[in-house]
C-alpha cells in the first residue's frame, strides 16, 4: 500500500538551528498516525512543513503519489489537507457556522452572490448543522451562538469538525487535547475515531501517551529532528515510547526509520 501523504528528506535551518534534519515521513490511507517527541525534537516543524505552514529548504513531497509543493497553508488545504492548530485559529466573536466557512465563506447564487457579493447565510448554516450531527455534537443548540460561548471541548469539536468537513484528503490534529478536561477529551477522542470511520487519515501531534496508544494505528517518534522509528502500539510499551522518544532505549532495526 502507498502512502497517501510522503515526504522524503525534509530539512530546514532558521539560521544556525536545524529543526528539520533530513526528515522522512508516511502516512497510509485510512489510519491514525500519532507524531511523537520531546520538546524541541522537530516534530511541529516537520508537520508545519507537510501542511504550507512552512516551506522547507530541501526535500520532497507527495501526496496521493504527485508531489506537491505547498507555499502556504491555503495551497494545502486546496489540496485537501485540513490542520487544527492547538490555538484552534477560530474567531471568539464569530458564530460557529462562519467560524466554519472562514474564507471559503459561500455566496448567494446569481446577481446577489456574483455581483453584491452577499453571503448564503442560510446554506452555511445548514451545512455546518449537517456536519456537527454527523460527529455527535447535538448538544450545541444554537448554530449562531458565538464561540466563545462554547466550552473548550465543544470549541475542539467545532474545529474538528470544521477540518472533516472540508479535509478531503488528510486531517491534522495538533495537540487536540491539551487543554481539556478528562470528560472532553474523552469526546474529542470518540470524534477523531469518527472522522477516521469515515476513510480521512488522521496525523495526531500529541503528548498525552494514554490517547496516543488508545486511538493511534501507528506511532511515529521523532527525535533530534528526524524520524527515529515507527512503531505500532500493540508490539511496545508507553515505557518503550517514552524512551525512545528521549534516547535512553535504541530502537529495534525492525521498526528504525
Amino acid at each position: 500500500m502507498e502512502p497517501i501523504l510522503k515526504a522524503r528528506g525534509l530539512v530546514k535551518r532558521y539560521g544556525k538551528v536545524t529543526a528539520i534534519d533530513k526528515a522522512d515521513f508516511d502516512l497510509m490511507p485510512g489510519e491514525i498516525l500519532a507524531v511523537i517527541g520531546d520538546n524541541g525534537a522537530g516534530k511541529s516543524s516537520m508537520i508545519k512543513a507537510v501542511s504550507g505552514a512552512v516551506v522547507p529548504d530541501s526535500g520532497k513531497i507527495w501526496l496521493e503519489g504527485k508531489e506537491v509543493q505547498f507555499r502556504s497553508p491555503i495551497e494545502a488545504r486546496e489540496a485537501g489537507i485540513e490542520t487544527v492548530y492547538q490555538q484552534l485559529a477560530m474567531s471568539p466573536a464569530l458564530s460557529i457556522a462562519d467560524n466554519m466557512f472562514m474564507g471559503r465563506e459561500l455566496r448567494k447564487p446569481g446577481f446577489l452572490g456574483t455581483y453584491l457579493r452577499m453571503l448564503d447565510k442560510p446554506a452555511m448554516q445548514a451545512f455546518a448543522r449537517d456536519k456537527l450531527n454527523e460527529l455527535g455534537l447535538a448538544t450545541i443548540q444554537n448554530i449562531n451562538q458565538a464561540v466563545e460561548s462554547l466550552s473548550g471541548g465543544q470549541r475542539q469539536g467545532v474545529a474538528v469538525a470544521r477540518a472533516a468537513a472540508f479535509g478531503s484528503k488528510v486531517v491534522i490534529l495538533d495537540e487536540p487535547t491539551a487543554a481539556l478536561g478528562v470528560k472532553e477529551s474523552r469526546r474529542v477522542l470518540e470524534l477523531i475515531q469518527d472522522v477516521r470511520s469515515r476513510g480521512i487519515p488522521i496525523i495526531l501531534i500529541s503528548h498525552n501517551m494514554p490517547h496516543v496508544f488508545e486511538v493511534a494505528d501507528r506511532i511515529h517518534i521523532h527525535r533530534l529532528g528526524k524520524r527515529l522509528a515507527v512503531i505500532k502500539p500493540a508490539d511496545f510499551t508507553m515505557s518503550d515510547a517514552v524512551a525512545l522518544m528521549t534516547g535512553a532505549m535504541e530502537p529495534p532495526s525492525e521498526v528504525a526509520a
